[in-house]
């Protein structure tokens, strides 16, 4: 009888070892992923059943978007899901810094404070608060809006003495970015997010916490607003819109704060009542539903790209037995011309413009040159498998995404093989 083929035949020998190496590393790994993913879809399936979610909940409404029942829904949905009173899920945001924009903007005053207590935000957002770019925009920092920030210590932790010097009666909102962004640093965990706010919370009970949970949906059993977050915001084409959704974003949160962030989405006396979801809302429902898997998946995929790319000698973070809190793995490469020869070699193993070779260019809201290998079906959808990162030393390529393990798994092989062994 002829013997079945197997993925792993088409690589070269050594390539092929090295692949099954790494799978038996990881396996106990991979098994832990599977029964976080089996706890997390309960929680979407619970909430979904709670409220009774329908197919009249999957047409759209169009114009204002009065009485939108699936929207209002699918806000419920949300809001079950991460322990919150209330919900803003809309198509109307366009990216997760827009979400966030949309939010400080909404919380924040003339003559309050912004202190972020994770080091400075990754480059977008800076320009929002007005510390990059050309004054008179409209940053932050032009409707007289100050910010500041508490650096990280020298083991890239959280400096608590830093934060308490700088707590003042002045800071409305104190902000936690979950993820790494592009910096060096770790993302940090839900449990060191539940100590942030547990130490902010002894000097200052009254400050509103805010946390950016972008590429953190679901990578935990809980949430960061299941330990004292007071308001959280995210992107739609990341963790929670599950590969399905083509665009928007999501806050969670106390119900006062939704309501001051749907006033700044919409306007001063629509607030969350207007904004209609044409035909949106069965992508974001069915994507909401499978977020928990297809983020799985991704997780999967990292802890793969992890170990085998440090069998190959590069420097990786986290590392393949680490805890997991995002989608991204990063690996130094050390030297430009390594970083974007393996990101072109992603770019060829997308499912979508595969042909494309894509070179370091300008991107708007980044000050560097940036390599980005994006083969989407959702332009800039970082919930499916893509690659990218500043032209800067230490040359770091910001790996994220995968709708699923076997497609990373391939792709990240193919990649190893012309980058290593050809």
């Amino acid at each position: 009888m002829e013997k079945m083929m197997n993925w792993r035949d088409s690589f070269k020998p050594e390539v092929k070892e090295l692949i099954e190496k790494t799978e038996q590393q990881i396996q106990s790994r991979l098994m832990e992923i599977d029964d976080q993913v089996t706890f997390n879809q309960e929680k979407v399936l619970d909430a979904f059943t709670k409220e009774n979610v329908s197919e009249e909940h999957l047409n759209g409404t169009t114009g204002y978007g009065y009485d939108d029942m699936g929207r209002d829904v699918l806000e419920s949905v949300y809001a079950d899901t991460f322990k919150t009173e209330g919900s803003l899920v809309r198509s109307q945001f366009v990216s997760g810094t827009h979400t966030i924009s949309t939010t400080l903007f909404g919380l924040l005053r003339p003559g309050d404070e912004l202190l972020y207590v994770t080091g400075m935000p990754y480059d977008t957002i800076q320009e929002v608060i007005g510390v990059v770019g050309e004054p008179g925009k409209g940053s932050l920092k032009d409707f007289g809006i100050d910010f500041d920030y508490v650096p990280l210590a020298s083991d890239n932790q959280v400096d608590f003495d830093g934060i308490k010097s700088k707590l003042n009666n002045k800071v409305k909102v104190v902000a936690i970015q979950r993820s790494r962004g592009y910096a060096s640093r770790p993302s940090f965990t839900v449990d060191q997010i539940k100590e942030m706010v547990e130490f902010i919370r002894s000097i200052d009970p009254d400050v509103t916490i805010f946390v950016d949970n972008c590429y953190g949906e679901f990578s935990e059993m809980i949430e960061p607003t299941e330990v004292g977050v007071d308001i959280m915001v995210g992107s739609l084409i990341k963790n929670a819109g599950g590969g399905m959704a083509q665009t928007g974003g999501y806050v969670v949160g106390k119900r006062k704060l939704i309501d001051l962030v749907a006033n700044r989405l919409t306007n001063v006396g629509a607030g969350s009542d207007e904004g209609a979801s044409l035909g949106s809302l069965r992508r974001m429902f069915q994507g909401f539903f499978l977020a928990p898997t297809v983020t799985g998946d991704a997780i999967k995929g990292a802890i793969f790209e992890s170990a085998i790319l440090e069998q190959c000698g590069l420097d990786v973070a986290p590392k393949w037995s680490d805890p997991r809190t995002d989608l991204i793995q990063t690996i130094n490469f050390g030297k430009k011309e390594s970083m974007v020869s393996f990101a072109q070699a992603i770019q060829k193993n997308s499912p979508v413009d595969s042909y494309v070779v894509p070179e370091a260019s300008e991107m708007a809201g980044y000050e560097d040159l940036v390599i980005m290998a994006a083969g989407t079906f959702v332009q800039g959808a970082s919930i499916e498998f893509s690659a990218d990162g500043p032209i800067r030393e230490p040359y770091t390529l910001y790996i994220q995404g995968g709708l699923n393990y076997s497609h990373v798994k391939i792709a990240i092989c193919r990649a190893v093989l012309d980058t290593f062994f050809n």
